[in-house]
């Protein structure tokens, strides 16, 4: 009986420890898992904010500067070409009705009241227009890469950010593999503790220079694509211009 009850009283004290480690690594489980829940809780903003302060201030400060410039010149320019862009179809209807009823003056005036560098080419033009067909399209060429300088103006600073921020990213992550290696030769040790912090900020500075790279590539890819089709656009409206001065027979008249 004694022996029996001395069996009953091992079991139960084995049962009870086996379900207080169950319990405990449940409890560690969902420890765990909260944890998880909590960090996949943080916003998108958090997560960059963190790996930017992880990646360390000296080269991922500059490489922020590189990002608020970039974007600043492609804003400014981005409106300045939108503001730029005339409807060529419609101005040069005007012009035409504006030669017809008034003549030349009438013609310039509505240059003067259309914003864009169409009508300032067009202006020009027309107010060479008495000295003939060829003097007016020396002056159109010639105003026309004035005009095109106005509009490429800016635009090498966003391709120098854009070669700049990879380049700045790669060389925090040379100087961060040289600090792992640093350590490495101080602790006379090769430990993953040891080289994972350097390690860290040198593949950080370089995701974070090749994003910024990457950002300022796309708008630079469409300033220039929209600063090609208004070139085109004066290209193809200064010829409509002469066809109209020589159809209207209004060069080498004043």
């Amino acid at each position: 009986m004694k022996k029996l009850f001395a069996i009953l009283s091992m079991a139960g004290f084995m049962c009870f420890s086996t379900i207080n480690q169950v319990y405990a690594q449940d409890e560690k489980a969902a420890t765990e898992e909260t944890a998880v829940a909590v960090a996949s809780n943080e916003t998108f903003h958090q997560i960059i904010k963190q790996k930017f302060i992880e990646g360390g201030p000296e080269f991922m400060g500059i490489v922020l500067i590189s990002l608020i410039l970039g974007l600043a010149i492609c804003i400014e320019r981005i409106i300045y070409l939108n503001m730029a862009t005339t409807n060529t179809n419609k101005l040069l209807s005007n012009i035409e009705s504006a030669l017809s009823s008034g003549g030349i003056e009438a013609a310039k005036e509505v240059c003067r009241n259309t914003r864009g560098p169409v009508a300032s080419i067009f202006y020009q033009g027309l107010d060479r227009s008495h000295e003939g067909i060829e003097m007016v399209e020396k002056s159109v060429v010639s105003y026309g890469s004035v005009q095109m300088g106005l509009l490429e103006k800016g635009v090498s600073w966003i391709s120098l950010f854009i070669a700049l921020a990879p380049m700045l990213g790669f060389m925090g992550t040379v100087i961060g593999m040289i600090s792992a290696f640093d350590a490495i030769e101080a602790a006379g040790d090769i430990s993953p503790s040891l080289v994972a912090g350097g390690i860290k900020v040198a593949l950080l500075t370089t995701v974070f220079g090749l994003v910024v790279a990457m950002i300022l590539q796309i708008f630079y890819n469409y300033i220039i694509a929209k600063v090609d089709g208004i070139v085109n656009d004066m290209e193809n409206a200064s010829i409509s211009l002469v066809d109209l001065l020589v159809k209207h027979e209004l060069t080498n008249k004043k």
